[in-house]
């Protein structure tokens, strides 16, 4: 397995340091991989949040329970574990850029036929399948970012690809405010997932301007090794990929409890309409994208690991403070969005550059692609739980169930190596 430095990529040395002297240290192919990744990520967020938005419409159509309702999304986490593996051997094998496009193109076709869905089953199965290219296009389009970054702005850099999760959800908020506005319930939900053809605008983008970055991609062309799940059980790397996973799996399930069942809280528990949520989720989205944003800045001053400590301890504790308030008392949960967000959110701006460090170029992808979506199947479980748990403890109180699983990554970063300022090897 080839061990050569790869050189970054950027043209120019940062001068006038400042906010943005990341972006100004890519190259002019840096920079365009920078839009398509973020560009693909906020619409991976888009279609993902259709279904959580849409939750309380679907289930009165189909006249399904909570679990099953919660099973909905668990199918979704789990297959996009298939799919991010997949991802992260086509990543080493054929290439970031290839595979970006094939995950974004999967995503957004399953998700139109999730609105053409004529039973509960039908939908299950196409949510499930929209949940392969989910899974895939963030391994794809972090390591491309990750690889024409300089090791010193890195953090940042692959940070403000997660921001563009905030910014897809709050594109999905307000297309559903509009189409919840417009059209009934029983069919508002199907113009959600239709407006998921969204992507295929991104996908002409990325093909005819973004390249791999040159150094990765002729160690990648020479290793015996690229796209090896084998590689990252051996090679002194099974630890690593053991405690990432582990990491994966506790960050992702308190997030996606969350946010597969803060809409149905707001809605049944808090008692708000279509039009009152508006608020409480431009809290909760701002706090998420400056969250991400600043995250970034913090896991490449702090270091990887302590930023994940911080932030899992208070997402933990604001899960909990936010569900338990009392009846009545909605402006204090509608402020508490806010720093809600922005913990839940500043977490993730590590992953892409801690797991990128964590590996060496021939199996960057493999092993980003694995940890982080096997973390993704396991924590769907947690979901899924929840929504089991509600039919006897409502929402609010199963959803401290969440918060657990962020005790779990404080205890995955005890096996884990800081890599702050690692060059990619």
């Amino acid at each position: 397995m080839s061990t050569t430095p790869t050189q970054p990529t950027a043209d120019t040395e940062d001068t006038t340091p400042g906010p943005l002297a990341w972006f100004r240290t890519l190259s002019r192919n840096g920079r365009r991989a920078f839009i398509g990744a973020f560009g693909g990520y906020g619409l991976d967020s888009y279609d993902y949040w259709i279904l959580p938005l849409s939750l309380v419409a679907i289930s009165s159509f189909f006249g399904i329970s909570k679990g099953q309702a919660g099973l909905l999304n668990t199918a979704t986490l789990v297959l996009s574990a298939l799919g991010g593996a997949a991802a992260g051997v086509l990543a080493d094998r054929v290439g970031r850029v290839r595979t970006l496009l094939i995950t974004v193109i999967t995503y957004a076709v399953f998700t139109v036929l999730c609105g053409f869905a004529t039973s509960y089953e039908m939908l299950l199965v196409c949510r499930g399948l929209q949940g392969l290219g989910f899974g895939g296009e963030w391994a794809a389009g972090a390591i491309l970012v990750a690889e024409y970054s300089k090791p010193q702005y890195r953090g940042r850099a692959v940070a403000f690809i997660q921001s563009a999760w905030a910014v897809g959800w709050g594109l999905a908020v307000v297309v559903y405010t509009v189409v919840f506005s417009l059209a009934g319930p029983d069919f508002a939900w199907r113009v959600m997932f239709w407006t998921g053809a969204l992507p295929a605008v991104l996908v002409l983008y990325v093909r005819r301007t973004v390249q791999d970055a040159p150094g990765t991609a002729e160690q990648r062309r020479q290793s015996g090794d690229k796209g090896s799940f084998r590689a990252i059980f051996t090679h002194g790397l099974g630890r690593t990929t053991f405690f990432a996973a582990m990491l994966a799996t506790g960050v992702q399930g308190g997030y996606y409890t969350l946010a597969t069942w803060l809409p149905t809280y707001l809605k049944t528990e808090r008692g708000l309409s279509v039009i009152n949520t508006t608020g409480y989720y431009a809290f909760l989205i701002s706090g998420a994208f400056i969250g991400y944003v600043c995250g970034g800045f913090i896991t490449d001053r702090l270091g990887r690991k302590k930023t994940f400590a911080l932030f899992a301890v208070l997402s933990a504790v604001l899960i909990m403070l936010y569900t338990q308030i009392p009846v009545g008392a909605n402006t204090a949960v509608l402020f508490l969005g806010f720093p809600l967000g922005f913990c839940a959110s500043a977490i993730f701006s590590g992953f892409g550059s801690f797991l990128a460090e964590l590996y060496p170029t021939a199996v960057r992808g493999t092993g980003q692609g694995f940890t982080y979506n096997f973390g993704r199947a396991v924590g769907a479980l947690f979901p899924a739980g929840v929504g089991f748990m509600a039919e006897s403890m409502g929402v609010g109180g199963a959803m401290v169930f969440g918060a657990a699983a962020y005790g779990v990554a404080v205890l995955a970063l005890l096996g884990l190596p800081e890599t702050l300022g690692r060059e990619l090897t």
